[in-house]
C-alpha cells in the first residue's frame, strides 16, 4: 500500500510539471521574416508593431491543407462576430503563386504573409508548429493570450477574442 501511495504521489507530481506556455515571442521568432503580398520582406516584429493596440488572431494555414479549408467558414464567422480583431494569415503554401491563388479562391480576408522559412523556421520552431491550421491570439499589449488552438470553433479561441 505504501508503494502504491508513493507511485500515486510521483505520478501526480509528474503530471503537474507541465511546460509553461509562452506569453511573449522569442527574439528569434520576432526576427523571422515573412513575405508580403507585394513581395516585400518583413520581420514578424514589424507585423506585430503594425497592429499594436489591437487584438490579433494569427491563423497559420495553407491552401493545400484540407483542415484549413474546412475551417475557413468558421474563421469567417469569427470575423463577423469579432470585427475589432485583426486577422493575420501566415501561409505555409509551397509557392507564393499557390498562396495568392488560395487567398483568392477561398476569399480569405485579412492581413496576409508568406512564411518563407516554413515549418522549421524560427517562428515555426518557437510555436512548436506541428499541425495546421494553427490559431493564436495576441492581445493589445503584444502578449500571447492563446498559444495554441487547431480548430476555429475552439471555445478557448472564442473566449480569448473577447
Amino acid at each position: 500500500m505504501k508503494k502504491m501511495n508513493i507511485l500515486l504521489v510521483a505520478l501526480i507530481s509528474f503530471l503537474s510539471c507541465s511546460k509553461d506556455t509562452p506569453t511573449q515571442f522569442s527574439q528569434d521568432a520576432l526576427n523571422d521574416t515573412f513575405i508580403t503580398l507585394s513581395g516585400e520582406t518583413i520581420p514578424f516584429n514589424e507585423i506585430l508593431t503594425k497592429h499594436k493596440g489591437k487584438t490579433l488572431l494569427i491563423d497559420v494555414w495553407a491552401s493545400w491543407c484540407k483542415d484549413c479549408i474546412k475551417g475557413m467558414p468558421k474563421v469567417k464567422t469569427l470575423q463577423e462576430n469579432n470585427t475589432d480583431v485583426v486577422y493575420v494569415f501566415l501561409s505555409l503554401d509551397k509557392s507564393m503563386d499557390s498562396w495568392k491563388r488560395g487567398i483568392d479562391k477561398y476569399q480569405v480576408e485579412g492581413d496576409h504573409y508568406f512564411m518563407q522559412s516554413g515549418w522549421k523556421g524560427d517562428f515555426g520552431t518557437f510555436i512548436d508548429l506541428d499541425w495546421i491550421p494553427r490559431y493564436m491570439v495576441v492581445d493589445e499589449t503584444g502578449t500571447i493570450k492563446l498559444f495554441k488552438a487547431v480548430k476555429a470553433d475552439d471555445s478557448k479561441l472564442i473566449n480569448a477574442l473577447k
